[in-house]
């Protein structure tokens, strides 16, 4: 609720100011997005669930009851691990489907309404690989009417080019990759043999594999696809070599990790508020809280390494866990038995 009031206040303007609905602020918007941040929080929701639950059940010596009567600590965690492995599965889903479904319509209404002019796609000289040795330069492209003005087509064959084809201007027809081609010149090569055909103030339509989405770039794109959808774009993108998908490959195993610090959590929650201290739920909570602001740091920070260049994705994205992953085997190790 106060995430909504302070976005609430910076952006009730452009609610007032664009052709938007109450309808659509809700349930496209603010609706959407306490999905987003919901599914953010999850691992530290359960981490404090666990602890309130626990610490109470040690506070009134029913841990101590339990151990003495002969159920072992390994025993006892198995409920928790039950839970914990319920809610990383739900979190699973959500992550790789049901999240960036609701991201999607969130951020489209964001780019409509709030940031206008969020696209960072690139315009200008734009080379592509659309096909197996088959090269693409894109002098301009204008997004407001998707047309492209000086446009080359390569392709090769053992090294060698065999066609080559030039268009003044390049108009986008619709799906499945349809173009209309004027002004253009095709040029086919056969050894020594070559062909010209000549479109002086002529139009042809074309397939050419490109698509206005291509030119189509926001911060945050990734976390508007699903899990489907975004491996099928970074393998796009590698093909065409285009080397921008290293935020992509973060968020990709961002996906799989992050639903494990809830059992990871659980358990360290579960190891600390079982034993019977003085400071009761307390002491025990803010234990709890400082672990879960510092695992939230680290990930933040190991990811933003990952970007950058300086760790692996899968290394900069999974090293949290592994962190937190030992410390909750170091408490297992020294729980009360």
């Amino acid at each position: 609720m106060i995430s909504i009031i302070i976005d609430f206040s910076n952006n009730v303007e452009d609610f007032i100011e664009e052709d938007v609905t109450v309808f659509q602020i809700i349930f496209e918007y603010y609706l959407n997005w306490m999905l987003w941040i919901n599914g953010l929080l999850v691992p530290l929701y359960a981490l404090i669930a666990v602890i309130f639950f626990t610490s109470r059940m040690a506070y009134n010596s029913e841990i101590i009851s339990i151990l003495n009567a002969g159920v072992s600590f390994r025993r006892l965690m198995v409920p928790y691990l039950m839970a914990g492995g319920f809610i990383m599965i739900l979190h699973l889903l959500g992550n790789h489907y049901f999240i960036p479904k609701g991201n999607k319509v969130h951020y489209d209404f964001q780019h409509e309404y709030i940031w206008k002019h969020n696209d960072k796609g690139k315009t200008s000289d734009v080379h592509l690989f659309i096909g197996p040795g088959t090269t693409a330069y894109i002098k301009h492209y204008r997004k407001q009417d998707s047309t492209a003005r000086d446009i080359k087509i390569e392709r090769y064959e053992d090294n060698q080019l065999v066609y080559l084809l030039k268009a003044k201007v390049a108009e986008w027809q619709g799906p499945p990759n349809k173009w209309k081609l004027k002004d253009y010149q095709i040029r086919t090569f056969d050894g020594l043999k070559e062909t010209l055909e000549l479109g002086v103030r002529q139009e042809i339509d074309t397939t050419i594999n490109i698509t206005p989405d291509d030119f189509v770039e926001y911060v945050n794109q990734q976390e508007m696809m699903t899990t489907v959808r975004l491996m099928d774009y970074i393998g796009t993108q590698e093909r065409r070599g285009i080397n921008n998908t290293k935020r992509y490959r973060v968020e990709l195993h961002r996906r799989t990790a992050e639903p494990f610090t809830v059992l990871i959590l659980t358990i360290i929650g579960m190891t600390i508020a079982a034993r019977k201290v003085r400071g009761g739920i307390g002491f025990h909570l803010a234990i709890g809280v400082g672990l879960g602001a510092t695992y939230i740091f680290l990930s933040k920070f190991s990811a933003t390494f990952a970007t950058n260049e300086s760790l692996p994705p899968i290394i900069g994205v999974w090293f949290p866990n592994i962190v937190f992953g030992f410390v909750a085997l170091w408490l297992i190790s020294k729980a009360q038995k």
